[in-house]
């Protein structure tokens, strides 16, 4: 059975951090309807991402969050924008993760704010993000503005089409994985004409 860990760093509840991590989960499952999907809320760790940032080692509940995302076959990640880019409780859960954690795991990425204006966080914050941490984020996210919910068709669509670009891949990622990431490092490249 496919897995999804659905990781939300809203702050308040309920958030809309938390309904548009929900919303993507469910596009998703509209073309994976067998999916199993686990939602951590980062807003019950944050003392223990703390500690585990003080200490080096994570609380029982704190690790369990943990296996979830590095097991899972897939990631949704949510943030709200704070200061032109990621919480800080969201970059902080990453930062515990060990370094290959995420190598080649597929994301959905997604952003919620009071205004349109915060939406290039996607692109400028949270694609570098799992960039760096390896991972593969689809190719549409979705970010959700205040006024987004007072009419959400527009909203919907956005959504329905990154579940759908999500659970695709998904559904192809044993074959992908079987095949190899077709990823070559540079100094390969530089011994093949040799």
């Amino acid at each position: 059975m496919t897995t999804i860990a659905v990781v939300t760093a809203g702050l308040s509840q309920p958030s809309s951090t938390r309904l548009l991590a929900d919303k993507l989960a469910a596009a998703t499952r509209s073309v994976l309807p067998d999916v199993e999907i686990e939602v951590i809320e980062l807003r019950d760790l944050a003392l223990d991402v703390a500690k585990n940032m003080l200490t080096g080692f994570p609380s029982p509940a704190l690790r369990a969050a943990i296996d979830t995302v590095t097991t899972a076959d897939g990631l949704i990640a949510v943030t709200p924008v704070f200061t032109a880019s990621y919480s800080g409780l969201f970059k902080s859960f990453f930062d515990v993760l060990e370094q290959k954690a995420l190598d080649g795991k597929p994301v959905l990425i997604g952003a919620t704010g009071g205004t349109e204006r915060h939406s290039l966080v996607l692109d400028f914050a949270l694609r570098p993000l799992f960039a760096y941490l390896r991972a593969e984020p689809v190719a549409t996210a979705v970010y959700a503005a205040s006024s987004d919910w007072a009419s959400p068709g527009d909203l919907d669509a956005r959504a329905g089409r990154a579940g759908r670009e999500f659970g695709s891949r998904l559904s192809d990622a044993p074959v992908a994985a079987s095949a190899g990431s077709g990823f070559v490092p540079f100094d390969q490249l530089l011994g093949a004409g040799e």
